[in-house]
């Protein structure tokens, strides 16, 4: 038995901007909530390797791990996997975005299994990780449209 999540939301922002924002590593301690910081590690063409560090859980631990990511501008995708596992066996996530006539429709699919002697099972994980991507897409898309509504009235009052 693996996990599997899809999740998804529809962000009002133009296609650029949401590509910008969510693949701006560096920025991601400010764009999700639950990042206490990332750290670069290396670059190899397209591929970023970093250290995710979480803020403290309700039990004051910290968890971190290292992942990969690979975005492709042209399919507008970026595949990503966990090179330091923890407890999962694997985790592979892939984000998809397209264009929709009421914004960008960001699209996270996650595929994963737990290790045998893990704290969790893969339900407890999947249920954990459909929670957790709903709340911090929301929070996304809340960031993203402040962004793209304040550079729209910058602009505006630019051109009176």
């Amino acid at each position: 038995m693996a996990g599997h999540t899809e999740n998804s939301i529809t962000i009002d922002a133009p296609f650029d901007l949401v590509w910008e924002m969510t693949n701006d590593l560096e920025n991601w301690p400010r764009l999700f909530s639950e990042y206490a910081s990332v750290e670069v590690l290396s670059r190899e063409g397209s591929t970023t390797t970093f250290r995710l560090t979480m803020h403290p859980d309700e039990n004051g631990k910290v968890w971190s791990w290292v992942s990969e990511r690979t975005p492709d501008h042209e399919k507008r995708m970026v595949r990503a996997r966990r090179v330091e596992t923890g407890p999962f066996a694997h985790m592979n996530i892939v984000w998809e975005y397209a264009e929709l006539p009421g914004g960008v429709q960001m699209r996270w699919t996650q595929d994963f299994a737990m290790k045998p002697d893990a704290p969790v099972d893969d339900d407890w994980m999947t249920d954990n990780i459909n929670r957790n991507s709903r709340t911090q897409m929301a929070l996304i898309r809340d960031r993203i449209e402040q962004v793209a509504r304040d550079s729209e009235s910058a602009s505006v009052a630019s051109s009176r």
